[in-house]
């Protein structure tokens, strides 16, 4: 599976000279097709047209990519009609462009048509697919993605350019979360797997599975008295890791956070790390942009070192 990020070797940011693009070719150099106006027939896919996906030749790259890159993402897809991965990747492009409404714009070229603006964007493999925001190249891969990981460099591009995107609904968490509320954990457990043995870096699927083993923590006890008997007995690490618990569960987190750090400072060796490995399974539940997450963070890294 090629990189979504793409490697030095292939693409150095601010290394393309799209002023290039801007004037005609030079007089000596032939036409890329019998009319080099002409929008390229030979890519896979849909035609263009729709709002979402336009074919793009040396004629229109200045008001097509360069311009309209200035108030919308452009991600400009190189490829050729005949080499499988190409005709196999444009399709899985133009439906996510299509899922975009608009979020962005994706521009086809065909690189037998337009070899001209193959050299300009320095091209060492088809298909290449790169993202333009505000008139330059902000990053590029060479080869397909699968669509999952298309979709997070999407989502990658799109929040460096300032989009605000939601991010698709996922069918599958739908199913594991339905498993959750309804209280059966095996198979929720079974689904967030599932996600994360494809998406090893899904967050809800993460969230999803902390959730779980917080629940199968909790099942059986008895809140005010696992509180009553944190309290009373605050170097019970048992008891304190239960208490937090409850604490999450009745929507105190941040004060769950707090009693872990305290008891993190209060123990040692084994018992220290599995504290320390507890609140971290918490900060998972609420995700990382959670404030107070973040404010934990910083005291578990004082509590520690």
């Amino acid at each position: 599976m090629s990189d979504p990020r793409i490697t030095s070797s292939i693409f150095t940011r601010g290394a393309v000279d799209l002023s290039a693009l801007r004037t005609p070719a030079p007089a000596d150099t032939p036409p890329a097709t019998p009319s080099q106006g002409a929008p390229p027939a030979g890519l896979p896919g849909s035609p263009a047209g729709s709002a979402a996906v336009i074919d793009v030749t040396e004629a229109n790259i200045q008001s097509e990519v360069l311009e309209r890159s200035l108030s919308t993402p452009v991600v400009v897809f190189f490829g050729a009609a005949g080499y499988p991965e190409s005709d196999q990747f444009a399709p899985v492009l133009e439906k996510l462009a299509a899922e975009g409404a608009g979020a962005w714009l994706l521009a086809r070229v065909d690189v037998q048509q337009q070899p001209r603006l193959a050299q300009m964007f320095q091209l060492q493999a088809l298909p290449t697919t790169y993202a333009i925001v505000g008139g330059r190249p902000v990053d590029a891969f060479p080869g397909p993605l699968p669509e999952s990981e298309l979709r997070k460099w999407l989502q990658a591009v799109l929040k460096a350019a300032g989009v605000s995107v939601a991010e698709p609904e996922d069918p599958r968490l739908d199913a594991a979360d339905d498993a959750l509320m309804s209280g059966d954990l095996d198979a929720a457990e079974a689904e967030y797997r599932k996600i994360l043995a494809e998406s090893p870096a899904d967050a809800a699927a993460e969230a999803g599975l902390a959730q779980v083993g917080l629940a199968r923590r909790v099942a059986g006890a008895d809140p005010q008295g696992a509180l009553d008997a944190a309290a009373a007995a605050p170097d019970d690490v048992d008891a304190q890791l239960l208490a937090a618990d409850i604490e999450v569960l009745s929507g105190l987190a941040e004060q769950a956070y707090q009693r872990l750090v305290a008891t993190v400072r209060r123990t040692a060796g084994e018992e220290r790390d599995r504290v320390r490995q507890h609140l971290i399974a918490l900060f998972t539940i609420a995700g990382p942009d959670d404030p107070a997450v973040a404010s934990a963070r910083r005291a578990l890294a004082s509590a520690l070192f």
